[in-house]
């Protein structure tokens, strides 16, 4: 590639949470970036910011089907799927759909345009571990046929069809193996425990905990975790990499810490625990830490001040249109 060849990335899913922050730092960082997005679950105003902006532009498209562009692309970054337990409740097929035929079309284009392709997989791949923290080397324990394995096995999947390519035919892929992350531009409606707690401690609603509150996450903030993408699509290694944060908390924890933040007076209820919701998250991060010189640097009190500051103007906006 001539230096001064203004690189080109493509990022499915580019108007979702995470796809929208790649988007704005890839564009910061000097890429032209074409935003590719069906808005199922994505949202147009998530990237309102760029589309002013030459060196970005938005197409929406379901990657499910195949993909033509003119030109040269130098990545693909595939970040298109619904992402959370409501919404792949609510898209079964389509969320294989995109994980298993989206994968393999964006595959197809990296490699006609030469490109790196990189795969925001996920720590779901694990299911409910057996083996914790949870490396990189660990196979899972997930139900093939439970509520989440629409997601779980379309991510595994995913996860298989870029190594086969990658193996066949020596293209340059990256997987990431993405952990719980938060931020501002997550949905209102998530449904993912952030999200929810904030919602409803900020309407002094009753906050639900699911189970008895003693699972856990590990809660990664999402300039943090874009930071570790952008690190591996450009360091030269194919095997998959954990990124998230070590900072383990358990649910009724967070509900009591996000409780507190909002100045809330909600009570906390109890409801019975979904099935095959896993007990325990947390990456072992060797692998970032040696290979992306990564970690996580955002405390957790300090990145869900900012994300109840964006829930808070949301919902401000939301209160003034309805009036």
């Amino acid at each position: 590639m001539a230096s001064a060849e203004v690189k080109r990335a493509v990022v499915t899913g580019g108007a979702g949470f995470l796809g929208s922050h790649l988007c704005e730092r890839l564009v910061a960082d000097g890429w032209r970036v074409i935003c590719v997005d069906n808005l199922v679950t994505g949202a147009a105003q998530n990237v309102r910011a760029l589309e002013h902006n030459k060196a970005f532009e938005s197409l929406q498209h379901n990657v499910s089907e195949p993909l033509y562009l003119d030109g040269p692309v130098h990545a693909v970054l595939h970040f298109a799927s619904p992402a959370s337990p409501i919404d792949y409740a609510d898209l079964p097929i389509a969320t294989l759909k995109v994980g298993t035929l989206g994968t393999h079309n964006m595959l197809g284009l990296a490699r006609a345009k030469g490109a790196i392709f990189l795969l925001a997989s996920t720590s779901e791949v694990y299911g409910d571990p057996t083996v914790h923290p949870q490396p990189e080397t660990y196979w899972g324990n997930v139900n093939p046929i439970g509520p989440r394995a629409v997601y779980d096995e379309a991510k595994r999947a995913a996860e298989a069809f870029t190594m086969a390519y990658h193996r066949t035919h020596g293209m340059k892929t990256r997987i990431a193996r993405i952990f719980n992350t938060f931020g501002p531009r997550m949905r209102l409606n998530d449904g993912r425990a952030v999200p929810n707690f904030l919602l409803q401690a900020l309407g002094n609603q009753p906050m639900t905990v699911y189970g008895d509150g003693s699972q856990t996450r590990s809660l990664c903030y999402v300039d943090d975790l874009i930071e570790g993408v952008v690190r591996l699509l450009n360091a030269d290694y194919s095997d998959p990499i954990n990124l998230g944060t070590t900072d383990e908390i358990t649910m009724l924890e967070l509900a009591k810490r996000i409780r507190d933040l909002c100045g809330s007076s909600s009570e906390i209820v109890f409801l019975p625990i979904p099935e095959d919701d896993p007990r325990q998250r947390r990456p072992d991060l060797m692998r970032a830490r040696t290979i992306l010189d990564w970690e996580a640097t955002t405390s957790l009190d300090s990145g869900l001040k900012k994300t109840i500051s964006y829930f808070k103007t949301r919902l401000a906006g939301g209160k003034s249109k309805a009036s």
